[in-house]
């Protein structure tokens, strides 16, 4: 028996297919990108699973209504009631931070502006410090190589391959101060625009921004001495630098010189730290890496400087029990900032610290009650739909399972003449019997040589061979 599944029956799948593989692309990006913010963020997602497996319940159920065996519909049944039901009970194993009682809630996070206030100015600029501090912040972060500057290279930053093209490929360390004094340091952030802010800055802020210049530690010293604290980065000249031995003493020198508070430096290198230490001893001292806490209390670490992915929520707490406070990098979002919040941590450094600033409390803060209060009723709500869903469709395609040509000429056959049906019905049950013989070209064949082909089977029928002639009659018939 040819059998026919509508086309209709196959569009779902491919649907199904795109977006499980968009979404399979996102989420993957999502993990390289947040991993340990999954435990956090595991609520939203959970809700979202649901949503989304309450949706995929229309197309399991069609599955299921067209299934011929019942050994398939089981299969579908069971299967897909087994991931709903391991779905309904994850929230059993999910620990998000924010869910709390709100008196439990710590301080807000203190905020330290990285590289001043890259969104509102050009960054390691001094518009850039003169914003962050006008924020009102905790600190600010400065990456330190001889002047004020992240890249080994000018050309991102700077316009340089303008003024001094055979320069632009040359390390900036290695460049003189009075050649870095000649280059603009601001007209690319106007230009690139990288965090799409550039257009919200008044015209007075957008000429300021277009004729900042390359800073130096001293004017960055000058410029938050008793207003803020400062987090240096030294990143190490090219080995070819003159001063590349002596670097990390020239730029101590510098922070003594300037008079600027020791209580208030947050010292991030590793090298020569006793010497720093007895030089500085008013420096609290910071550490870039996860060490063991005998590691950072015989190294008198104070902080650690580390990026919002690789300490858990247990760390914190151990880090905390130990006196140790813990600074995250690069927090910008505000659903990320308070996740963090309320996991305790003590400050983080943000390019959006602006608005940060003006976050009043945790975006959500929910008591335990609640939450199992909401999950129980999402879940239920979950099931019921999906139930009148499988219902549903049930009563929409339960009779729809399988399609044979001959059955459905037969019944279109219902206003055509008794001669056409009984010719029609000797077919359809010799198909039967010839297990499979294709016939259906003879089906539509006119109804006057229908009348000629049942005229002539009916002669030879009474003939003197009786009903074998008529038997082998059809045979040959279904034979051509």
């Amino acid at each position: 028996m040819v059998r026919h599944q509508p086309l209709q029956y196959y569009e779902p799948q491919l649907c199904l297919s795109c977006l499980t593989g968009i979404y399979g692309c996102r989420w993957k990006r999502y993990q390289r990108s947040h991993d340990d913010t999954t435990p956090g963020t595991a609520p939203f997602l959970h809700m979202g699973a649901l949503a989304a497996t309450t949706a995929l319940s229309w197309i399991v159920a069609g599955l299921f209504a067209r299934a011929e065996r019942s050994s398939s519909q089981a299969t579908i049944l069971c299967a897909f009631l087994a991931v709903v039901f391991v779905l309904y009970l994850a929230p059993l194993a999910i620990s998000s931070p924010c869910i709390m009682e709100k008196k439990d809630l710590g301080p807000k996070p203190a905020l330290i502006g990285h590289r001043g206030a890259p969104m509102l100015a050009p960054e390691h600029t001094l518009m850039s410090f003169r914003k962050a501090l006008e924020q009102k912040l905790h600190g600010l972060q400065a990456d330190v190589t001889i002047f004020l500057m992240h890249d080994t290279s000018l050309r991102r930053t700077t316009n340089v391959e303008m003024e001094f093209p055979e320069l632009a490929r040359r390390p900036a360390a290695m460049l003189n101060w009075t050649i870095l004094q000649r280059l603009n340091a601001g007209q690319w952030f106007l230009k690139t625009d990288p965090f799409w802010t550039a257009s919200s800055l008044s015209p007075s802020d957008q000429r300021e921004a277009q004729n900042q210049s390359i800073c130096s530690l001293a004017e960055l010293l000058e410029l938050a001495k008793g207003n803020a604290t400062l987090l240096l980065n030294l990143r190490e000249p090219p080995r070819e630098h003159p001063h590349r031995g002596s670097f990390l003493n020239v730029t101590l020198e510098a922070v003594l010189r300037s008079g600027f508070p020791q209580h208030q430096v947050l010292w991030l290198p590793n090298r020569q730290r006793p010497l720093v230490r007895k030089l500085a001893p008013g420096f609290q001292q910071a550490s870039g890496s996860k060490e063991a806490v005998a590691s950072l209390r015989k190294g008198h670490i104070q902080w650690l400087n580390l990026r919002y992915t690789q300490v858990s929520r247990q760390e914190l707490r151990d880090y905390a029990a130990w006196n140790l406070s813990v600074n995250l990098y690069t927090v910008n979002a505000p659903w990320l900032f308070s996740l963090l919040w309320c996991a305790g941590v003590p400050s983080v450094t943000s390019d959006n610290a602006y608005t940060l600033s003006q976050v009043p409390s945790p975006l959500w803060i929910m008591p335990p009650e609640e939450y199992c209060l909401l999950w129980v009723a999402a879940d239920l709500v979950s099931f019921t739909l999906i139930v009148g869903i499988f219902v549903l469709q049930k009563w929409r395609l339960g009779g729809i399972r399988s399609y044979n040509p001959e059955q459905i000429m037969l019944s279109a056959a219902v206003h055509r003449s008794s001669r056409d049906v009984s010719i029609m019905k000797e077919k359809l049950i010799f198909s039967e019997i010839s297990d499979g013989v294709e016939v259906s070209d003879e089906l539509s064949v006119g109804s006057d040589n229908s009348y000629d082909i049942y005229t002539d089977s009916t002669a030879t029928s009474v003939g003197p061979r009786g009903g074998g002639s008529r038997a082998k009659t059809l045979t040959d018939r279904s034979g051509r």
